[in-house]
């Protein structure tokens, strides 16, 4: 028998695939959740968090997985024997599951309030201004500006904040005994996701909700967990308190995680002698045309200034919508800016016609490495393609891709490899090489490791510091993660609403910001007084 107050009981729980492969994928797995307990199961990608959530779900794909071993119990209910139409039932009304990415768990051609008013539709036999009037009152639930209009809106028309708030009303709108949330704050910045992280807590405290929420950021986890259940490969490693786990990790594998986990004291000098390889002077980004009766334009970016250095990180943070996108992509010439300079080595780029000199100069690395590599070209072929178009004979081209693969830590072998066959810090790291190869004077890194967990994280961060020191290349490192702008920059440029609000050395912005906005965005970041990697709070920088 379960205590009355335990929610969900996972009880040697594995799950293998159809047909059975040499061992199963996840390996009786046990916990418990208690109703107003967060649960939070952390471990690298592919160490089983979401394969035990979707079981959790009963939305193991049919054809591919199957749970083998074990019982989940959900308040005494063993899910693992129930129907399809009973976990029908139970889905939304008893567990619910909040996803990583709102924009696919959301239909795009229909409002959010009809989907939100689906659930009840389903699973209640109210009328329809009753339902909509329990939408409308959830929608204030979550914080949503002018429910009215969100209410008709569809999900293009909202911030990712506000999809994610979508997704959270939908999931507690039948106030469930269990709420899964799969990485629900990985893709937000700072500030949006302490407002979703207290929401989510808000709500909690209101229903006595019991939580599992899967996430890697360790920040996260400081901040919401009552309990850590640590997983690596398919196994259960360690299990505790959150102080426990945090303070004094017993296993050698949590340690790591943990410690991987960048502080946010800034460790970095500035760079200020050495040639200027980027020069932006006076920078205005306008998207739409003025008229003579009104000005429906909107300035993604004005007035922006900075310099990078030869040899210099300097890093453009901010809130989602601050322009930090916009300057950078300006500055690359994926887009013209409106007005401004952006002189390269001494050339303004800003209106030059042939661009093919440029392109060379500087090389841009995507946030999302499997959408900007070719899936149906090997990695030899996608990163041979720039060397080749600029003249370089193939042999030459193929022996210059073959060394640079060695820089980022991989072998030359893999050129005969497609995209998909590698993991997502492999793919990242391959996004750099195809960059490097080209040797650039200055490479932009836009949000290139805010989708990775904190170890592969840590080794990236790791290999543009070694591709720095060893080339003297200049990079310009657009990210929404104080923590990680704390560990790589020596310089910082602080944006808020398309304007430069505060500049300067990553020592003294970060530790003694001038700017409040600045304050702001330091308070939000998750555990700002916790040292990681030395499992205690942080010493202040005085």
């Amino acid at each position: 028998m379960t205590d009355p107050k335990t929610v969900l009981s996972v009880e040697g729980v594995s799950v293998d695939t159809i047909p059975s492969g040499a061992k199963p994928i996840v390996r009786n797995i046990g916990f418990t959740v208690a109703e107003g307990e967060t649960v939070c199961i952390v471990g690298e990608s592919g160490s089983g968090k979401s394969v035990t959530s979707m079981a959790i779900m009963g939305l193991l794909p049919k054809d591919a997985l199957r749970v083998t071993a074990g019982r989940i119990l959900l308040d005494g209910e063993d899910i693992l024997t129930a129907s399809p139409a009973r976990m029908r039932e139970l889905r939304a009304a008893r567990v619910a599951m909040v996803f990583q990415e709102p924009m696919t768990a959301l239909n795009p051609v229909r409002t959010v309030g009809d989907q939100i008013d689906e659930v009840l539709r389903l699973h209640t036999k109210l009328p329809p201004a009753e339902r909509k009037k329990r939408v409308l009152t959830m929608l204030e639930r979550v914080h949503m500006p002018d429910v009215d209009r969100i209410y008709r809106s569809y999900p293009h028309e909202l911030s990712g904040g506000q999809r994610q708030r979508i997704v959270i009303a939908m999931a507690l709108i039948l106030r469930p005994r269990l709420l899964l949330a799969d990485e629900p704050t990985t893709a937000l910045d700072v500030t949006t996701q302490k407002q979703i992280l207290h929401l989510i807590k808000e709500l909690q405290e209101q229903e006595k909700t019991a939580v599992i929420f899967v996430t890697h950021d360790f920040g996260v986890v400081s901040e919401i967990a009552d309990r850590i259940v640590v997983m690596n490969r398919g196994d259960l490693v360690e299990t505790g308190s959150r102080d426990a786990i945090l303070t004094n990790p017993q296993q050698d594998y949590t340690r790591m995680l943990v410690a991987s986990v960048p502080s946010l004291i800034p460790r970095r000098d500035p760079v200020d002698t050495g040639p200027k390889v980027l020069e932006v002077v006076g920078l205005d980004k306008r998207y739409g045309k003025k008229s003579m009766f009104s000005d429906p334009s909107v300035m993604a970016a004005q007035g922006i200034g900075f310099t990078v250095r030869k040899g210099e990180i300097t890093g453009i943070i901010g809130e989602s919508g601050s322009g930090k996108s916009t300057v950078a992509r300006c500055v690359m010439r994926l887009t013209d800016p409106t007005d401004g300079a952006v002189i390269v080595n001494g050339t303004d780029i800003a209106s030059a016609r042939n661009l093919k000199t440029v392109r060379k100069q500087v090389q841009y690395i995507f946030q999302d490495p499997y959408r900007s590599l070719n899936p149906r070209r090997t990695i030899g072929q996608s990163l041979m393609e720039g060397l080749v178009n600029y003249g370089m004979p193939e042999a030459e081209a193929r022996r210059k891709v073959g060394e640079t693969l060695e820089l980022v830590n991989l072998p030359a072998a893999v050129m005969s490899r497609y995209p998909h066959q590698f993991s997502g810090g492999q793919r990242q790291r391959l996004a750099i090489a195809r960059a490097v190869v080209m040797e650039p004077d200055l490479l932009i890194a836009d949000e290139a490791v805010s989708a990775l967990d904190v170890t592969v994280q840590a080794q990236v961060l790791r290999l543009f510091e070694d591709i720095r020191d060893r080339t003297g290349i200049a990079i310009l490192f657009i990210t929404h993660d104080l923590r990680v702008a704390a560990q790589i920059c020596n310089t910082v440029v602080v944006m808020q609403r398309g304007r430069i609000v505060e500049q300067g050395a990553a020592k003294d912005v970060l530790a003694h910001p001038a700017h409040a906005y600045t304050r702001a965005l330091i308070d939000a970041a998750p555990a700002p007084d916790w040292d990681f990697q030395n499992f205690r709070p942080a010493v202040k920088v005085s």
